[in-house]
């Protein structure tokens, strides 16, 4: 059974950081393109950060480039966002999620066929 759980999501002040989880089970870390995403109330999901299975090349959203960084942990087999240097706009809830289709990519969150239950970030002074 494919699951996604995300944790780490927090209250921070502008210029803080955090790291999200997501632990997977049912597939390993490697086998499919997995990325973040985000929502905030008001505004479409989109795509923050992922991983293709082609190449490994990473997506970074031009809104988090040099702030985020997107990694793997094979041997706990869990997704990692650092984030650094949060801002206000940064607010939403954060899912991962992952695809059997090789061909996903991060500007179109509908590809992706696996969801986690999402973790709120809020950035607030």
């Amino acid at each position: 059974q494919v699951q996604l759980v995300e944790s780490g999501g927090d209250l921070v002040q502008p210029g803080n950081s955090l790291r999200l989880s997501c632990v997977l089970s049912g597939f390993t870390v490697d086998d499919y393109p997995i990325g973040w995403f985000r929502q905030a109330p008001g505004k479409e999901r989109e795509g923050v950060a992922c991983i293709s299975r082609i190449d490994d090349a990473i997506f970074y959203a031009d809104s988090v480039k040099g702030r985020f960084t997107v990694s793997k942990d094979h041997t706990k087999n869990t997704l990692y966002l650092q984030m650094d240097g949060l801002k206000p706009e940064d607010t939403a809830t954060y899912y991962c999620a992952a695809t059997p289709w090789y061909g996903a990519t991060c500007s179109w969150p509908q590809q992706y066929e696996y969801w986690g239950q999402g973790t709120q970030v809020t950035v607030s002074s």
